[in-house]
C-alpha cells in the first residue's frame, strides 16, 4: 500500500465523524491545558516566593492528582461514544477484506493524530491561560502581582507524560474491543438495541438504602471530627445509591407512567416512554454520571465559594490580637507570678522601644486535659475503652484557670471557697451541680460548680479548635493543677499541657508588625532561657499571619473553581454526547413515524416529553443531595471556624441557581440538535 495511505483513512474518519470527534478532541484540549495550568501554577516562581506558598502549592499539587485521574476516568469515558459510533465504519472494513491488524493501524493514526491536535493546542492555550489563572490567584490570596510571562518545562513534562499515558491505555482499549468482536457485531454495534428491561426491585431497593443511610448520617451528625471521618462514607454511599437508582428507578419509572393510561396513551408521551423503555437501564447508566458530576460541582464551589467570602469572620476569631504569644511550661511551679511577670515586661520593653501602646490586653495561665466526657464524670484513660467513632463527640478539653487570671482579664472580683469553680463551655453544654475528673480506678477529683459562666474570652487556638471544651476557673492554680500532673497516657506520657498567653492590640503601623514580631519573639526567647521548664514559645503577628490564611481560603477557592469548570465541561460534554447518540438510534423510528402521518410539531411534542421526562432528573436529584449533605458540609466549615449559616446557605442557593440555569441552557442547545437528527434535518444539510 502506498505511504500515508492509513493515516489518510484516519483523517477521513475523523472528518467524516467531526461531529463526535470534534467534542473529544475539545475535550482532551481542554483537560491538558487545564492539567498543565494547575501544574505550573503549583510551581509557579511568582507564588514560591509568597507568605503561604506551601499551603497553595500543596493545594494545587492535590488539584492536579484530581484532574489527572478524573482526564483518565472520562476520557475512557467520552471515547466509548466514539468507539460505538465507528465500529460500524471498521465492521464494514472487515467485511470488505481489511483485518483487523489493518484496522488496528487505522486506530494507531487516529490516535498520534488525536494526541498531536491534544498536546499542541493544549500546550498553547495552557501556556496562554497560565498567566491569567496565575493572575485570579494571585488576587484571590491577596499577593502582589507580576505580569512576566513563564513556561514551566516542569508542567509541560509532566503534562505529556500522564496524557501520553491516558491515550496509549485508550487505544490498547480500542484495540481490545476490535480484536474480540466479530464483523456482525461491529456492523450491529450502533443500532443494538435492549430487550424491555426488568425492573430490578432488589437493586432498587438497596440504591434507595444507600441513599437513605448516607441522608441519615449527614442530618445526624453532630461532632465536626466524625462529620470529616464519615463524609466520605456518605460520599460513595450517596454515588452507588444514585447510580443504583437511576439504572433500576428509571425502568420503575417508565413501567409506572406505562400503568397511568391518561399519560402513556397520548401522542406525545406513548412515542417517548415506548421509546425510553427499551434503553432506560443504558439511559439511567447515562444520567447517573451526569447526576454525580452535578453534585460534586455544587458542593464544592458552595463550600469553597463560603470558606473564602467567610474568611474574615473566621480570621478574626483565629487572631482576636494584633500581636499572640504562647509560652508552654513542663512544671506548674515554674508558671509562678515570678517568671510570668518576667514574660510579661519583656514584651512591654518591646513595645516601649516601638512607641507601642498596648490595648485590649488578655492574659492568662491554662492546664489542659483531655478525656471523655460522660454527663459529670470526664475519664481520662481511654486505654481500655472500645473507641467507636460516635465516642468522638463525648471527647472534651478541659481547661484549669486561675481565679486571680480571671478576674483581671474580665475585670470581675469572683470569689471561690475549696473545690469550689466556675464553670464556661464552648461547643457543647454543662448544666450538673459537680464535675469529675478520674482515671479509672487510681483518681478521682470532685469540683463543685458555684456559677456557669456566660462570657470568657479564649485564645485564638482555642476557638479553632473542634472538640468541645469545658473551661474551669479553680481559687488555687497550683493545687489544682500538681495532682493531674502525675496523670499518665497509654504512653506513659503526662496528659496536661501548661501555656502562658497572652495578647494585645497596638497603634504601630502595619507595615512595622513584622519586625515587632521578631523583637518580641527574641526577647521573649532571653527570659525563657532562664526557666527551665520553658520548653517552647511562639509570638504571631496578625497581620504576618493574614497572608497565610487568606493563602490558604484564597486557594481552597481557586482550586474549587477550575474542578467545577472541569466537572461542568463533563457533565455538559456527557449530556452532549448522550443526546447525539441518541438522536441516532431514534432517527429511524421517527422516520417511520413521518411516514404513517406524524407531523413535525408532534415529534417535537413527543422530543420534548421524552427530554423533559428525564433530562431533569439528575437536575432534581443533585438539589435532593446538595439539601441532605447541607448540615454535614456546614460541621465540617466548622473546622475552618465557619459558623456563619446565613452565608452557607445564600451561597449555596446562588449555586444551584446558576448552575440550573446553564443546565437549563444546555438543555435547549441538545435538545435542538437531538430534533435536528430526528427529524432528518442534519441528514439532508449533510446531502
Amino acid at each position: 500500500m502506498r505511504a500515508g495511505f492509513y493515516p489518510k483513512l484516519a483523517w477521513n474518519g475523523i472528518t467524516k465523524n467531526k461531529r463526535f470527534y470534534l467534542p473529544y478532541i475539545l475535550t482532551c484540549v481542554g483537560m491538558v491545558s487545564m492539567f498543565y495550568i494547575v501544574s505550573f501554577l503549583s510551581t509557579s516562581p511568582l507564588l514560591l516566593y509568597m507568605p503561604g506558598s506551601e499551603t497553595v502549592s500543596s493545594t494545587l499539587n492535590l488539584g492536579s492528582w484530581v484532574i489527572g485521574a478524573f482526564s483518565l476516568l472520562f476520557l475512557f469515558y467520552t471515547n466509548s461514544f466514539l468507539m460505538k459510533r465507528r465500529k460500524k465504519e471498521f465492521g464494514l472494513y472487515n467485511i470488505l477484506g481489511m483485518g483487523k491488524w489493518n484496522i488496528g493501524r487505522i486506530l494507531f493514526w487516529e490516535t498520534i493524530i488525536t494526541v498531536l491536535i491534544s498536546f499542541v493546542c493544549g500546550a498553547v492555550f495552557g501556556i496562554a491561560l497560565s498567566k491569567l489563572a496565575e493572575l485570579c490567584l494571585v488576587n484571590v490570596i491577596r499577593g502582589d502581582v507580576d505580569f512576566s510571562l513563564t513556561v514551566s518545562s516542569d508542567a509541560l513534562i509532566s503534562t505529556l507524560t500522564l496524557f501520553s499515558v491516558i491515550f496509549l491505555l485508550i487505544f490498547l482499549n480500542d484495540i481490545r474491543q476490535i480484536k474480540f468482536t466479530n464483523p456482525a457485531e461491529l456492523l450491529r454495534s450502533e443500532n443494538a438495541g435492549e430487550k424491555p428491561p426488568k425492573a430490578n426491585w432488589f437493586l432498587g431497593i438497596v440504591g434507595v438504602l444507600l441513599l437513605g443511610g448516607a441522608y441519615y448520617i449527614a442530618i445526624t451528625i453532630e461532632d465536626p471530627v466524625s462529620a470529616l471521618v464519615l463524609f466520605f462514607v456518605a460520599v460513595l454511599m450517596v454515588i452507588v445509591g444514585t447510580y443504583l437508582v437511576f439504572i433500576s428507578g428509571s425502568v420503575m419509572f417508565c413501567r409506572i407512567l406505562q400503568k397511568r393510561k391518561k399519560y402513556y396513551y397520548k401522542p406525545n408521551h406513548f412515542i417517548s416512554v415506548s421509546s425510553m423503555v427499551y434503553r432506560m437501564k443504558r439511559n439511567g447508566a447515562g444520567l447517573a454520571p451526569i447526576c454525580i458530576l452535578a453534585t460534586m460541582v455544587l458542593v464544592m464551589i458552595s463550600s469553597t465559594a463560603s470558606l473564602y467570602f467567610g474568611s474574615e469572620s473566621s480570621f478574626a476569631i483565629r487572631y482576636p490580637r494584633d500581636f499572640t504569644i504562647n509560652v508552654n511550661f513542663m512544671d506548674i511551679e515554674d508558671m509562678n507570678d515570678e517568671n510570668i511577670s518576667s514574660l510579661r515586661d519583656s514584651i512591654g520593653g518591646v513595645a516601649e522601644d516601638n512607641d507601642a501602646s498596648q490595648t485590649d490586653v488578655i492574659e492568662y495561665r491554662w492546664a489542659s486535659v483531655s478525656g471523655l466526657l460522660d454527663g459529670n464524670e470526664m475519664e481520662t484513660d481511654v486505654s481500655n475503652v472500645d473507641f467507636t467513632i460516635d465516642m468522638i463527640n463525648d471527647t472534651t478539653i478541659v481547661y484549669f484557670i486561675p481565679l486571680s487570671d480571671y478576674n483581671r482579664m474580665m475585670n470581675k472580683n469572683e470569689t471561690l471557697g475549696e473545690d469550689e469553680v466556675l464553670v464556661y463551655t464552648v461547643r457543647s453544654s454543662f448544666d450538673e451541680d459537680n464535675f469529675i475528673i478520674k482515671q479509672g480506678n487510681s483518681f478521682e477529683k470532685i469540683y463543685n460548680v458555684k456559677n456557669k459562666l456566660s462570657d470568657f474570652t479564649i485564645s485564638g487556638d482555642a476557638a479553632m479548635g473542634f472538640y468541645p471544651s469545658v473551661y474551669i476557673v479553680v481559687p488555687d492554680f497550683a493545687s489544682a493543677v500538681a495532682p493531674l500532673s502525675e496523670l499518665l497516657d497509654y504512653n506513659g506520657n503526662e496528659m496536661v499541657s501548661l501555656r502562658w498567653f497572652y495578647g494585645f492590640n497596638t497603634d504601630v503601623p502595619t507595615e512595622k508588625h513584622a519586625e515587632m514580631e521578631t523583637e518580641i519573639f527574641t526577647a521573649i526567647g532571653n527570659v525563657a532561657e532562664d526557666i527551665e521548664s520553658a520548653h517552647g514559645f511562639s509570638c504571631e503577628s496578625r497581620e504576618e499571619e493574614s497572608v497565610s490564611y487568606y493563602s490558604t481560603f484564597g486557594g481552597l477557592f481557586f482550586l474549587g473553581a477550575l474542578l467545577s469548570v472541569v466537572f461542568i465541561f463533563a457533565a455538559v460534554l456527557i449530556i452532549y454526547y448522550k443526546q447525539t447518540s441518541e438522536g441516532y438510534e431514534d432517527q429511524a423510528r421517527f422516520e417511520i413515524m413521518q411516514k404513517v402521518g406524524m407531523t413535525k410539531k408532534e415529534i417535537r411534542k413527543s422530543i420534548n416529553s421524552q427530554l423533559l421526562t428525564v433530562f431533569f432528573l439528575p437536575l432534581i436529584f443533585s438539589a435532593m443531595h446538595l439539601a441532605f449533605s447541607f448540615p454535614i458540609i456546614r460541621k465540617i466549615l466548622l473546622l475552618f471556624n465557619l459558623n456563619d449559616v446565613f452565608l452557607f446557605a445564600v451561597t449555596t442557593v446562588i449555586c444551584f441557581i446558576c448552575f440550573a440555569l446553564l443546565y437549563t441552557f444546555v438543555y435547549r442547545i441538545t435538545s435542538n440538535s437531538y430534533y435536528a437528527i430526528v427529524s432528518g434535518q442534519k441528514r439532508r444539510r449533510n446531502q
